[in-house]
């Protein structure tokens, strides 16, 4: 059958919704009345127009490519990315604090929006070898050396923020037959670290004795012949971990982290420093109601008051303009998106094609639920763009080519076993 017709066209669809939406709100959050053209290069609405011509003739020519091309080159576009990040240091420009980019003119190119790309073909690859298995440490330590090489990169750059988004492929590993006990460890490092920032450390450590006596006693409970010994050793070593909190809180996190952790857990109230560009994004929600104050006509978006607000914090346009159905409608397309794609894995015969797609699906989630929790307060500020919809063209390209790469190996292979 032709490709075309086998195309996954309700995703490629979504796309261009949240593409075109995002343009919208983009004019609308740098408008200016004297500069009203859409093509102005002067203005960052119109360098986004030309970054979606660019990312959409990419996309096509993606989607043209022989379908075997990613899988047999996935390394060398590893490498490939990991000798850019690496160029950053002698290189790169530093913007905001952070040495991340190359520029070219006016267009800067961002090499860790691309990383995603890369490790996604990478670990598709790796995991879909015969020999690798994922239940074996061996295997695991190369996979998680792919993942860690580019991220640690882009942490010293520092960019947390990116460096973040790959801990999205533990829901890929954990698709690919990762124990359930590293999902476990990992949920309950998370839980202990904000806990051992909000709560008295003998509290922190009693509930780590409850938490894991009580599964020693879940597990024995289905077999019988579980030792106390391993799991007194896990005692110990989390409370080591809790202990170390403080210092890594305090010692590693740069100030403007442990000012923004601390306001959304609450150790802090800074309207106007730190907490500035959070105040005034849920003002400007808030104040959008249930159908929003209009295109063009959002008070806040218009007064400037929401810093960053057509990159970061694009989200508080949307509800300030579009409002409660406007915001729904966002989750909903991105929601829908993320299913899709979940499910057209699952039917997939290709391993290679089906863990990619599972990557596609988690680093969108990531970026999604990071981006709009951080609008309105619920996760701690980091900055990282709503996918297809904030500014920046080294984000929307490189979303771009991860759509279009997982529609071409859906449209080719969704019936086969092997390419």
């Amino acid at each position: 059958m032709n490709r075309t017709f086998k195309l996954d066209w309700l995703v490629l669809l979504i796309y261009l919704l949240l593409v075109s939406f995002g343009i919208t709100n983009i004019y609308s959050s740098t408008f200016d009345a004297n500069q009203t053209e859409l093509f102005n290069l002067s203005r960052s609405i119109g360098k986004q127009m030309i970054f979606f011509i660019v990312s959409l003739a990419t996309g096509i020519f993606v989607l043209a490519a022989p379908v075997k091309i990613f899988e047999r080159f996935a390394s060398v576009i590893y490498l490939v990315i990991i000798l850019l990040l690496i160029g950053l240091y002698p290189f790169g420009n530093t913007i905001s604090g952070a040495r991340s980019w190359y520029n070219f003119g006016w267009i800067g190119l961002q090499p860790a929006e691309f990383a995603k790309v890369a490790v996604a073909l990478a670990v598709a690859k790796l995991l879909s070898e015969i020999q690798i298995d994922i239940r074996r440490f061996s295997s695991l330590l190369q996979i998680l050396l792919i993942i860690a090489l580019p991220m640690g990169l882009i942490l010293i750059q520092p960019d947390a923020g990116s460096a973040l988004v790959f801990g999205a492929f533990i829901f890929v590993l954990f698709r690919e037959g990762l124990p359930v006990r590293y999902i476990l460890v990992t949920a309950g490092m998370i839980f202990f670290f904000i806990l051992t920032l909000i709560a008295p450390l003998p509290f922190v450590y009693v509930s780590i004795i409850f938490v894991i006596i009580s599964l020693y006693f879940f597990s024995k409970k289905v077999n019988k012949k579980v030792a106390f010994l391993p799991y007194l050793m896990f005692i110990v070593l989390s409370s080591g971990y809790v202990y170390s909190v403080d210092y890594i809180f305090n010692e590693i996190f740069e100030q403007r982290h442990r000012d923004r952790f601390n306001i959304v857990l609450g150790k802090e109230v800074d309207t106007q420093g730190i907490g500035y560009n959070l105040n005034q994004s849920k003002i400007a929600i808030g104040s959008g109601g249930w159908e929003g104050k209009g295109f063009l006509q959002g008070t806040q978006t218009k007064g400037g008051f929401v810093p960053e607000q057509h990159t970061d914090y694009i989200f508080s346009t949307i509800g300030e303009e579009w409002g409660f159905l406007g915001s729904a409608s966002v989750v909903l397309l991105f929601s829908l998106l993320i299913l899709r794609i979940l499910s057209r894995a699952e039917a997939q015969k290709n391993k290679f094609a089906r863990i990619y797609a599972y990557s596609v699906a988690s680093i969108i989630f990531v970026h999604f639920f990071v981006n709009i929790g951080m609008s309105i307060g619920l996760v701690p500020t980091i900055g990282i763009p709503l996918p297809f919809i904030s500014y920046g063209g080294s984000s929307l390209m490189a979303f771009t080519i991860l759509i279009f790469i997982y529609l071409n190996l859906d449209a080719n292979r969704m019936n086969e076993a092997n390419f």
